[in-house]
């Protein structure tokens, strides 16, 4: 996915045009389209950042990796935001996919797992805002006043799909977590007679023993320092 997004700069010059691509797990950002292939103007891992969306801005989200590198990025509208999050999310769980056939045998299913939950915590931050938003817009502006329609469909529709993303994504988490159930457990028990020896039976006297049951980023307004 590629496109324009706004990017914090420095306080002189603020918000600023980039132009955004990413490509499979690295997002990197140029001054314009046309200088794609030139090199770029910064990049990030996904595998290592951490994607926020903002508390009270629903064009906006950050993409951070502690004590090294910060993006603090807006969208046009909230729905190209979705667009990102979601490619931007999709990214970050695919990365498990690129690791050799033995580092897979080893650690698909825990990363994969681990990728994927962390995508449920960012559609739920946006489930939120958008529920949120939902309400705002069923409160008449002036009393007597009728509830803004448009802005209703609109925050209903970013939710619809923001909905089925979270479902489809937690069907995905149930699927990797049901692979990792031990094989042992799935396999059939193993037949009585695979023990039976010649040694005549004894007679065992068995006690029988009784076992207790136990009940059961705010943003701040201070941004660290970011490259343009």
């Amino acid at each position: 996915m590629e496109g324009v997004l706004h990017k914090w700069t420095n306080y002189l010059s603020g918000w600023q045009p980039r132009y955004f691509v990413l490509d499979g797990s690295v997002f990197s950002y140029y001054d314009s389209q046309e200088d794609v292939g030139k090199g770029s103007k910064g990049s990030i891992k996904m595998a290592v950042c951490e994607i926020k969306v903002h508390v009270t801005d629903n064009t906006r989200m950050d993409l951070i990796i502690p004590g090294e590198q910060y993006f603090y990025l807006k969208a046009v509208n909230a729905a190209e935001r979705q667009k990102w999050l979601v490619a931007l999310g999709s990214a970050k769980a695919c990365l498990a996919d690129s690791k050799t056939k033995k580092e897979r045998e080893i650690s698909e299913n825990e990363d994969s797992l681990k990728f994927k939950m962390s995508e449920l915590r960012l559609y739920c931050d946006l489930l939120m805002q958008q529920v949120h938003k939902i309400q705002e817009s069923a409160q008449p502006v002036q009393t007597g006043s009728t509830p803004d329609l448009e802005k209703m469909n609109e925050a209903s529709s970013l939710l619809k799909a923001t909905c089925n993303t979270f479902i489809s994504t937690l069907e995905d988490c149930m699927k990797i977590a049901s692979v990792r159930i031990s094989p042992e457990l799935l396999s059939p028990p193993e037949s009585p007679a695979a023990h039976v020896t010649s040694t005549p039976p004894r007679r065992v006297k068995r006690s029988v023993s009784h076992s207790g049951v136990v009940a059961p980023d705010r943003f701040t307004a201070a941004f660290p320092k970011c490259p343009g």
